[in-house]
């Protein structure tokens, strides 16, 4: 993948990557009395990368070390963050983690670690302690790090975690320890996490949005349901679809944007970059005979909400409902026989253009 400029996407490093490296650091300040400019960071999978130490202190009994996280290309809040490590020995063997300032606790079940720890996840935690291994024998005692992350409390308001239940703070995340930019991966694995904390409330329903507007709308229909039924699934429209499934919701809601279903009713499994001439001709084929000129407006517009506009005006809304009931007929083939499916539609006011349900089937 390359940028506008033309040049490759740049790979950045994990915010577990980076509290790793903080720990070396200060394990090294601590122990060896010295401050190191950079440290070697052992991934997982064998690989290993050199980060710069932005700032270190070394205290009475501690030592302080600061990274600055670098995610490169990928668009995540946490880039250019402070994320530190304080490192102390403590009695017992082997390494004990904490979370710190910035670091959020875990408040609900269903994620990777109970309520009540760190949200520090598990490849974090072995990389700490494996970087830290060799600094064990030096210590001749067991070490005790506290991760913390600066202004962690105010970046997470940017984030899932208020929904996912982790409160205080940013997660300590990374699984290779890399980021690699725009990483479709990472976003299903949010998806699979805001699903895996709705089962564990005893959800049977959730409902699929695709951003902050149409997840508005959709709670105002359904005040019944709780925040957690509501998962922002972006373009990955199959992959939501398919994902809730194996979950095992037994009912699956679509709450979209005309836009977005007009996508959706194509059957295209990620709905992002699509020309909405290409859409909205699909669109005609699957629609009953059209009187000219509303039929070439339709085809000939520029955006799918500018052809919303056109059936307005011409009293066309009738159409909205059949593109819903395309939806559905998509949505089957992503989710399988399973779930019961529904779709509602809006327009960009927040207006229900269309309400189809399937309880049954194929």
């Amino acid at each position: 993948m390359v940028r506008k400029d033309g040049k490759a996407l740049r790979t950045g490093f994990s915010t577990g990557t980076a509290a790793t490296a903080a720990a070396v650091a200060a394990a090294e300040l601590l122990l060896e009395g010295e401050a190191p400019e950079r440290v070697l960071v052992r991934l997982p999978k064998g690989k290993s990368i050199v980060i710069p130490v932005e700032e270190s202190s070394l205290g009475r009994e501690d030592a302080t070390a600061i990274i600055r996280k670098i995610a490169g290309d990928d668009p995540d809040v946490t880039n250019k963050a402070r994320v530190g490590a304080t490192v102390a020995k403590a009695p017992g063997p082997g390494v004990t983690i904490t979370g710190g300032p910035g670091v959020g606790r875990l408040t609900k079940p269903g994620l990777v670690l109970p309520p009540g720890e760190w949200a520090i996840n598990p490849v974090p935690r072995e990389m700490i302690r494996d970087n830290l291994s060799p600094y064990l024998e030096k210590a001749g005692t067991g070490l005790s790090v506290m991760v913390f992350i600066e202004k962690g409390e105010i970046l997470a308001k940017r984030t899932l975690n208020p929904r996912l239940g982790i409160v205080g703070g940013l997660s300590v995340l990374g699984t290779t320890g890399l980021v690699r930019p725009f990483s479709n991966a990472a976003y299903i694995a949010t998806i699979d996490a805001a699903m895996d904390v709705a089962r564990a409330q005893g959800l049977e329903e959730i409902v699929l949005t695709t951003g902050g507007r149409s997840e508005g709308f959709g709670m105002r229909e359904r005040p019944d349901l709780p925040e957690e039924a509501f998962v922002q699934i972006a373009d990955f429209y199959k992959d939501g679809l398919a994902h809730a499934a194996r979950h095992g919701f037994t009912t699956i809601g679509l709450a979209i944007f005309f836009g977005k279903a007009v996508k959706q009713a194509a059957g295209i499994p990620y709905t992002h970059a699509h020309k909405s001439d290409m859409d909205l001709a699909r669109m005609l084929e699957y629609l009953p005979e059209l009187p000219e000129p509303l039929r070439s407006g339709v085809k000939n517009a520029n955006t799918a909400l500018a052809a919303l506009g056109l059936m307005k005006e011409n009293g066309a809304l009738w159409i909205v409902p059949l593109v819903a009931k395309k939806v559905l007929e998509t949505a089957r083939g992503f989710a399988g026989p399973g779930p019961s499916l529904w779709v509602r539609v809006f327009d960009f006011d927040g207006q229900t253009l269309a309400y189809e349900l399937d309880t049954v089937g194929p």
